[in-house]
């Protein structure tokens, strides 16, 4: 994204704004080797090599963290070879470039952390630190309590066994079940594939909260910039 080059100078660290403005009137930084003393020049510093005083100057990308309600029909990736819809573009007016911590299938919603935070994407996903992640499944028919004590103790999938979870049943009715289930895991479709092994395959699928931190009210396809609060809540657990 281009920016002004006393705005890039001010993020650099290097100098306030106005002083960065005094450096480029008179002929201290140069673009890529070329002394540029125009105020109104505006350039991506992605593409370009920028030098104070002959010396590149090097930015510190401001840390964000992203809460996103994810609609179904998105791609968690950074881009897509088969056209579809991805979840960053859906963060209009966000300047960083993030990526997502962890997935959520295409056919499923809700709460999906974006950061450029890699240090933190590893904590929230490495299985040692047993993020709880929450999610809402509708799934045909209507598991048995033994069932769903299967998938609690842990089931074989894929010659690998589950960790433990923890299930609630939110509402039954004659065709469907809502029951939330607590993973710490993120293997790919892994809560699908747990509800299909018990011959209830799920009908929707939404993540509701990372840790403490619910998605609650955020209408979905809409995203908020979260503090080191509501970090701190992901990190707890629950």
């Amino acid at each position: 994204m281009k920016e002004r080059l006393q705005k890039i100078l001010a993020r650099a660290g290097v100098a306030s704004r106005r002083t960065a403005e005094q450096h480029i009137s008179e002929g201290r930084v140069s673009i890529d080797g070329k002394v540029v003393t125009d105020m109104g020049i505006k350039i991506d510093p992605a593409q370009h090599e920028i030098c104070l005083n002959g010396k590149p100057i090097q930015l510190t990308e401001e840390k964000i963290y992203i809460l996103l309600n994810k609609p179904a029909g998105y791609v968690t990736t950074l881009s897509d070879p088969q056209g579809r819809p991805i979840v960053t573009s859906l963060l209009t007016g966000i300047r960083q470039r993030v990526f997502p911590v962890g997935r959520l299938d295409l056919d499923t919603e809700g709460a999906l952390l974006l950061t450029n935070d890699g240090e933190l994407a590893q904590r929230i996903l490495h299985p040692s630190f047993e993020i709880p992640k929450t999610y809402v499944a509708k799934v045909s028919g209507r598991p048995s309590g033994e069932a769903l004590e299967r998938l609690a103790r842990g089931i074989e999938l894929e010659g690998r066994r589950t960790s433990p979870a923890r299930l609630k049943v939110i509402r039954e009715t004659a065709r469907f079940s809502l029951i939330e289930i607590i993973i710490h895991e993120g293997r790919k479709r892994q809560v699908r594939k747990m509800f299909a092994a018990i011959g209830h395959p799920v009908l929707s699928l939404k993540r509701i909260a990372y840790g403490r931190l619910q998605l609650g009210s955020l209408p979905s396809g809409q995203f908020r910039i979260i503090g080191r609060k509501e970090i701190e809540k992901i990190l707890a657990g629950r």
